[in-house]
């Protein structure tokens, strides 16, 4: 006998992440629901360039409010949770604190209250990040580094950490956190660096005169494919037991690198053809985020396969 198809509501579906994952779990043959702040009026660009718009039942959610995330909840009835919704750019935390940690703690906490009261056991995945860590001078962190949070997404992040901690410790849920360290894909926002440095580079190879400004050069960072790291979301709701994973590649390279490697994917020289501009300097730029993924190998037996330089080329190819 066929086993009953399984129910997934992604909050944030129109995000890189929430696209890439909405398409694995449709080849796993799941019902799905996703939400946006206005569902009638998202473009839902990211699921359209993947060809699954049709296979995703949307749903206006504002996850700020609790009726809102909780009438989505009842209609839905799902048997998975993916929250990835809230601001998403650690840059523009320093401009809008207040929206940023609304949104990713109330939100988390709403979606939380909403499965504690629910009837049916539901499975809780939250999108926790690298940020949370902070600087860890060089040293791979692990689920057992300490957090120290530097800038206001970081701090959100940290702060929904403890609060899915704290929800599977008393209430019993299946909730856990993927720490995720970067991860890239052509469906990033162009206004991250790597989709800005990729950009400008397949522009200036068509012939554009533009001088590409950045900030720091000498910061690193562990980069990883989107489409792999959904992968890690939907194994973490799949064990007997929820646990908080970090979810990275365990290769770390300069920001200069990654420059270098996407303007020589164009045949072009970056000394040539970037700057830098105080203007792109964070208050609190981590200068290294190095990851120890050893976990995720053993216990979900996922690992990644591309890192950075295969990123930027399939980025470059997109």
């Amino acid at each position: 006998m066929d086993k009953p198809r399984k129910t997934a509501l992604i909050c944030g579906v129109s995000g890189q992440d929430g696209s890439y994952l909405a398409r694995l779990l449709s080849s796993k043959g799941y019902l799905l629901w996703g939400t946006s702040r206005d569902a009638q009026g998202s473009s839902l660009s990211n699921l359209r360039i993947l060809g699954i718009r049709e296979q995703v039942n949307m749903l206006s959610v504002v996850p700020e409010d609790f009726r809102s995330v909780y009438t989505a909840i009842k209609r839905s009835s799902p048997d998975e949770i993916y929250f990835l919704a809230g601001q998403s750019s650690v840059g523009l935390s320093f401009d809008q604190p207040a929206e940023t940690i609304e949104s990713v703690v109330i939100g988390t906490l709403n979606v939380l209250e909403a499965c504690r009261m629910s009837d049916k056991p539901i499975r809780f995945y939250h999108a926790g990040s690298s940020e949370c860590f902070g600087d860890t001078e060089g040293r791979p962190a692990s689920e057992q580094t300490p957090f120290h949070p530097r800038s206001p997404y970081a701090v959100a992040k940290a702060s929904a950490f403890w609060l899915v901690d704290n929800y599977r410790e008393a209430y019993g849920l299946f909730a856990c956190t993927g720490m995720l360290f970067n991860h890239e894909s052509p469906l990033r926002p162009a206004r991250f660096v790597t989709q800005k440095i990729v950009q400008a580079a397949k522009r200036i190879s068509k012939g554009s005169k533009e001088k590409l400004m950045l900030g720091r050069l000498d910061i690193s960072r562990d980069w990883g494919w989107a489409p792999e790291y959904v992968e890690a979301m939907w194994l973490m709701l799949q064990q007997e037991v929820p646990e908080d994973f970090v979810i990275a590649t365990g290769k770390t390279y300069a920001l200069e690198d990654f420059v270098k490697t996407a303007f020589a994917a164009v045949s072009l020289d970056w000394k040539e053809h970037v700057g830098q501009a105080a203007e792109f300097i964070r208050p609190t730029d981590l200068l290294i985020s190095s990851a120890d993924p050893g976990k995720a190998k053993a216990k979900l037996g996922w690992q990644a396969r591309m890192s950075m330089p295969q990123v930027v080329e399939a980025m470059i190819n997109a």
